[in-house]
């Protein structure tokens, strides 16, 4: 195993550029029609001479790391860019080298404890070091002419025991064994206002763009067999429009398979009880509660690591999203009886690591397959976000995951003509340029993967800086 290289950092630079959806996202408690997309690009050196720029990007989604709804979105957005300075002032103040891993762990605690003095959430904090800290590996990644599966696999960023959460975990053996694939699946989502067989008509109606923009058109334009469902909390709603999504997918000769996504809709086990017993009553529904694999985050944040659901069957394991704020969290969500947690790049790709090792830990102890991640998208965005959650969520061996941003915002049509070209060229297992622009491709429902074992943090291309505003 090779020793991880140190590294300072001497520039770290912000930016955003606007992303329009080219039809309404709904979940949990807004509809969103717009965000900014932030960027962190950092600059570092090595010892011995020679500096390397690496980059990362993830869409500033409101309403999910802090959902008061006295808050408005601008709010939101104003408190990410608010911890991504916050971050990049931290990760500037000590000169002194580290690892890439050192860099975190140095400054956790310390942000951490900053943030929450301004009234920020954790989920919330976190979002700032998430970003510098993939353009920091990205940089390492570039400066070492290595792919990031390969620096994983090498433990080249340093994980481990700099930090006394990673404390204890084999991370050389663990990142080692790591086989990421040439494909994986997309889960599609189905947002709580997205039609299912025909929009709506009249004005705010169809879009007309020849993307498609039902369920039933996504099924057969994408080949879908993955898809996550998202419901509001209200059981009798929601087993109707149920029944409507299982008209469509059980057309399908092969199984699919589905996640069912609470949304934080409820305060308790019950309330998620007497949901599952509605889907369950239903025999139109036989086939599309057989096909869900896990529950994701039915119960309130605020409340989820108090509840616990041992005592309750659901017939389904659940997992924690929104409650998992702290690199602490999955271990209290364990011992409520939650059985698995999401990995999201905008939480921090080290976390995602650090419960991944976790699973593989607790099921040895057990002797089982009790404990799992499953990958989410907070709509990333064709380019450096889609791509590095693409290759995270692929190192850690997780055979599909969320995909939204393609669906609900046109490709790379907003960006810079030669911008697309460069991603399309470095990437073009990943993108087709189809109705006028770059977008992903998704062919039997998945995506190919190979093009992102590439020098860097999985692009071989980079966004156009100099079209975009300082943040």
């Amino acid at each position: 195993m090779a020793e991880a290289p140190v590294l300072s950092i001497r520039a770290i630079e912000l930016y955003e550029r606007p992303v329009k959806l080219r039809m309404p996202f709904r979940f949990g408690v807004v509809t969103l029609t717009e965000s900014p997309q932030a960027f962190a690009r950092v600059q570092v050196s090595l010892p011995g001479g020679g500096t390397a720029w690496g980059a990362a990007a993830e869409l500033m989604a409101p309403k999910w790391f802090d959902k008061n709804l006295a808050l408005s979105n601008e709010d939101n957005f104003d408190q990410l860019r608010d911890v991504l300075r916050m971050a990049r002032d931290a990760y500037l103040s000590d000169a002194s080298p580290a690892t890439a891993f050192g860099h975190f762990a140095r400054h956790h605690a310390a942000h951490a404890r900053a943030a929450a003095g301004r009234g920020y959430n954790p989920l919330l904090a976190s979002y700032g070091p998430a970003l510098v800290d993939r353009a920091v590996l990205d940089a390492l990644c570039r400066a070492r002419g290595v792919s990031f599966y390969a620096a994983m696999q090498a433990n080249l960023a340093g994980m481990g025991r700099a930090h006394p959460e990673f404390d204890g975990i084999d991370f050389d053996a663990f990142l080692a064994d790591l086989r990421p694939a040439r494909s994986m699946h997309a889960r599609h989502t189905v947002g709580l206002v997205d039609a299912i067989t025909s929009p709506p008509a009249g004005e705010g109606g169809r879009v007309g763009d020849g993307l498609p923009e039902t369920l039933e058109e996504v099924v057969q334009v994408y080949g879908h067999r993955y898809f996550k469902l998202k419901v509001a909390g209200k059981v009798q709603a929601d087993v109707q429009r149920l029944q409507a999504i299982a008209a469509v997918l059980d057309r399908s000769p092969q199984p699919y398979f589905a996640s069912l996504d609470g949304n934080e809709q409820y305060e308790g086990a019950q309330g998620v009880l007497e949901l599952v017993r509605g889907i369950q009553a239903q025999p139109a529904l036989r086939r599309l509660w057989d096909s869900i694999l896990f529950i994701e985050q039915p119960i309130a944040r605020k409340l989820a690591l108090q509840v616990d659901l041992r005592a309750t069957d659901f017939g389904k394991p659940v997992i924690v999203d929104e409650s998992d704020g702290e690199l602490e969290s999955f271990v209290q969500a364990r011992a409520h009886g939650y059985a698995g947690v999401s990995s999201k790049t905008c939480k921090g790709f080290y976390k995602s690591v650090l419960n991944a090792a976790r699973c593989a830990a607790w099921n040895r102890e057990e002797g089982g397959s009790r404990y799992f991640m499953s990958a989410e998208d907070l709509t990333t965005q064709a380019g450096l976000s889609v791509q590095q959650d693409l290759a995270l969520v692929n190192l850690l061996g997780i055979t599909h995951v969320e995909r939204n941003g393609h669906h609900y915002v046109n490709g790379m049509a907003a960006l810079p003509e030669a911008e697309q070209q460069a991603f399309l060229r470095a990437h073009p297992d990943v993108y087709e340029h189809s109705h006028g622009a770059v977008r992903l491709r998704i062919r039997e429902g998945e995506i190919q993967l190979a093009s992102l074992d590439t020098p860097g943090f999985a692009s071989g291309a980079l966004p156009d800086f100099g079209s975009m505003p300082a943040l």
